[in-house]
């Protein structure tokens, strides 16, 4: 005599209902603090960026005496100006222009128009954009 054996060894549906409200609770509280780091560690690389750039430019002012203009801006770490007699560069590699952890062009002005300050080297944030040029992250 064969005994019948019931073997149900799948999931029932109100099972796959429960675990899937579950996981979706969890990504609902998870992904928010992800997404505030992210955005915090795009500050802080763009903070170490400007500090690097910041050195170079440095560099740049005991080798020519000067730091580049506003017009000549960060490309001049690049690419010789014409009036840059004891240029010692190029200070950066590759010939493009130092871009912000959100792929914007950091803003470089001199003279700075910050009190105290010999040049301004900004980055615009997120949004990158003047409207919002209160979030801007500037050297020190």
């Amino acid at each position: 005599m064969h005994i019948r054996k019931n073997d149900d060894d799948g999931f029932t549906l109100i099972e796959l209902l429960v675990v899937i409200a579950i996981l979706g609770l969890l990504i609902g509280l998870v992904a928010p603090a992800a997404l505030r780091q992210l955005s915090g560690a795009k500050e802080t690389i763009a903070r170490q960026s400007i500090q690097r750039l910041g050195q170079v430019l440095d560099l740049y002012r005991l080798d020519v005496g000067s730091y580049p203009s506003t017009d000549e801006g960060l490309n001049a770490l690049s690419t010789k100006p014409a009036d840059a007699n004891n240029w010692n560069g190029p200070y950066l590699k590759g010939a493009q222009e130092p871009r912000d952890p959100w792929n914007h062009p950091f803003i470089y002005r001199n003279p700075s128009e910050r009190q105290g300050f010999d040049y301004d080297l900004c980055s615009r944030g997120s949004h990158g954009n003047a409207a919002n040029a209160g979030e801007e992250i500037c050297n020190h």
